[in-house]
């Protein structure tokens, strides 16, 4: 049988155990907050770019400057974007 010392000792590092566990679960609650922060800060900043690439492509447009590969690329996001509104009015019908 275990005496008194043993036991002790087990309920020491139990206690040491459970206080450590606390601190990861703090830990980890401030690592999720800080994750989900730091995926808004992403992806606002990607809505950002977008934007302004797209005033951009705006401007070279009206400018007459854009190269051939621009005028391409530019088609390419044009025609993905009227495929989204095809799927969106599409998606609209169904219902």
């Amino acid at each position: 049988m275990l005496d008194t010392a043993q036991l002790d000792n087990i309920h020491q590092k139990l206690q040491q155990l459970i206080k450590q566990h606390q601190l990861l679960q703090k830990e980890n609650v401030q690592l999720k907050k800080e994750l989900e922060k730091s995926v808004a800060t992403v992806q606002k900043k990607s809505e950002e770019i977008i934007s302004l690439q797209q005033k951009m492509d705006a401007i070279k447009l009206n400018a007459g400057t854009l190269y051939p590969d621009d005028k391409m690329a530019l088609q390419k996001r044009i025609d993905g974007y009227l495929k989204e509104i095809d799927h969106c009015i599409s998606l609209i019908k169904a219902e």
